[in-house]
């Protein structure tokens, strides 16, 4: 069966908008692209806004990069969309693509959607149960209950595979395993089975090295200052066989490279035991796999193992935690680092003397790095609690240094600092069985 190329434009919700369009002007045989838009902290901005606004909660950049892909498949390209823009709204993010397309008079393509990783209501439920203990810390779900935001499984490749085979040309998920959206197209073009554990390693290895976009072709990378045209780094692709063996490449004449440092480098960001990599797809070991150039820009990768994946999900969870309010002041001249921490002291014993000690405190100086000859030094301070009044008595303390605070202060030039709102994150898990993902199309 023929090589299937699945690129990545979107490495996190704010990269390149044009990352999608330029792949297919350079590199139009593209068969699938994937677009990742979630991070831990991405569901809490899209709960906030999903508050203002019901309709909101999902990705509205996508839409975007959607209609710079639609002259595109009106000049006959087959390209494929796999992304997980819908965040904690996919049926409505899917509902706007479905506009656009009819807008442009695309009627016969057809939009996937994922739901089911929004398992909220279970924790609020059973906030006993020992699988929705935190990850890091151990503590019971109990002690944050109340200020639960988000919570959503990290689902696998099924459902994908499953509007890929009733013939969706996007499929829009929420909360899905990043390397899950590769993992998908590879299994359903070539017909793997769900327990080809290994063929399913390397797609997840595949899935995991292009979903950060550039940092596998050089992103910052540790020889970033060597690369060629830096401010055109080309997203990457790979092109998968039918027996799990791939080449990771980026588009020719585009900047950075693709090499076996590059590619490391990218294997190694965020997989913690090497031996045991944890997908909902497959348990992965990167401790077989073997890397091999072929060409420029063109590293071969096979020998991942697999076996099945583990019984649980697991669960990313938001909760409000209080409020922050930093500000950033520059003092110059003779002792700039004394000045600038004893300033900051200063504002923190203003506050107490109001009867304000916020329970999170940061006085930074910034540039000095403890030189006592600097002459320059930028004071950072922050401050955080879970109620608003130490923080708002915070703010009004900043500006005062400007007058009576040390010789060479300067920098008060954004005004009062804002108040932020904090959000923790709580890591779990959730046996598979309690979560059902459903898909539909429309």
């Amino acid at each position: 069966m023929s090589i299937l190329r699945i690129a990545n434009a979107q490495a996190f919700w704010g990269d390149s908008q044009d990352a999608a369009k330029n792949l297919l002007l350079r590199q139009p045989d593209l068969d699938y692209i994937t677009l990742d838009y979630l991070s831990e902290v991405s569901l809490s901005i899209m709960a906030i806004q999903r508050e203002k606004d019901p309709a909101a909660g999902f990705a509205k950049d996508f839409v975007e990069t959607l209609k710079t892909i639609i002259p595109f498949w009106k000049q006959g390209s087959k390209v494929k969309i796999v992304t997980n823009a819908g965040g904690l709204n996919p049926i409505g993010c899917a509902e706007k693509c479905r506009e656009e397309l009819t807008a442009a008079g695309l009627n016969d393509l057809k939009v996937g959607v994922v739901i089911g990783d929004d398992i909220l209501a279970d924790l609020k439920q059973n906030p006993g149960d020992p699988n929705f203990k935190n990850l890091d810390s151990g503590a019971t779900l109990s002690t944050i209950e109340a200020k639960l935001m988000t919570a959503n499984a990290y689902l696998g490749s099924a459902p994908i595979v499953e509007l890929i085979n009733q013939g969706a040309d996007i499929v829009v998920t929420g909360r899905v395993a990043d390397p899950s959206l590769t993992v998908a197209p590879c299994i359903a073009h070539f017909g793997w089975n769900m327990t080809s554990y290994h063929k399913l390693a390397q797609a997840t290895v595949a899935g995991h090295l292009i979903e950060c976009g550039t940092q596998a072709t050089g992103g910052i990378s540790t020889n970033w200052l060597t690369l060629n045209d830096k401010a055109d780094i080309g997203f990457p692709f790979i092109e998968m066989d039918s027996e799990g063996s791939f080449v990771i490449t980026k588009p020719l004449g585009t900047g950075g490279v693709v090499d076996a440092e590059t590619v490391k480098e990218q294997l190694l960001y965020e997989i913690g035991d090497p031996s045991a990599y944890l997908s909902p797809d497959v348990i992965v070991s990167f401790l077989t796999l073997k890397l091999e150039p072929e060409g420029k820009d063109r590293i071969r990768i096979t020998g991942a193992s697999g076996s099945a994946p583990p019984p649980t999900y697991k669960v990313s969870a938001t909760y409000r935690d209080g409020w922050k309010a930093d500000a950033l002041l520059t003092i110059f001249g003779r002792d700039a680092e004394k000045k600038a921490q004893l300033s900051g002291e200063i504002i923190f014993q203003r506050l107490r003397q109001k009867g304000f000690s916020p329970q999170r405190t940061l006085i930074e100086c910034l540039g000095a790095a403890g030189n006592p000859s600097a002459i320059e030094c930028v004071l950072h301070i922050a401050a955080a609690d879970q109620n608003k009044e130490p923080l708002e008595a915070f703010a009004k303390e900043i500006a005062p240094l400007v007058t009576s605070g040390a010789p060479g202060t300067s920098g008060y030039t954004y005004g009062r600092p804002h108040l932020r709102e904090v959000f923790g994150y709580w890591p779990c898990l959730v046996d598979c069985s309690r979560v059902r993902p459903q898909t539909k199309l429309c």
